[in-house]
């Protein structure tokens, strides 16, 4: 079970970093996108007041299930884990760290942005130019 679970946090995390970063592109998705990128910055935020910044409950899980199957745990960064995984290299932490900030913020904003337009386009209120 430890195995699955490790293989189910490992795809599921993965899956939900990609869809933070491009969920806002297809229109079917960007509501769920916004919700889902919300949840990160609140889980980053407000429950990093407790467990300090950056906090992610998947990320916590799963280094519980790694550390019970025996494989160390060298970072508290998820997105660092990730690419050392991807890349076979040890990057500086606070670089991945600052580029995963900024990706989030970016991602956050182009939603903000394309689901205010979907919304107004959705209810004919088009910003007016000049006439």
């Amino acid at each position: 079970m430890l195995r699955f679970l490790n293989i189910f946090f490992f795809m599921f995390h993965t899956g939900l970093i990609a869809f933070n970063l491009s969920g806002w592109i297809w229109k079917r998705t960007r509501l769920a996108n916004l919700i889902t990128l919300g949840a990160t910055v609140s889980s980053w935020f407000l429950l990093g007041i407790w467990y300090g910044f950056g906090y992610c409950p998947s990320t916590h899980w799963h280094w519980l299930v790694r550390e019970k199957l025996g494989y160390p745990t060298h970072t508290y960064s998820y997105t660092k884990f990730l690419a050392d995984s991807m890349t076979g290299l040890d990057l500086n932490a606070t670089l991945v760290d600052a580029v995963t900030v900024i990706l989030l913020f970016l991602a956050l904003a182009v939603s903000l942005f394309t689901n205010v337009r979907q919304w107004r386009r959705s209810r004919g209120l088009r910003r007016a130019g000049p006439r």
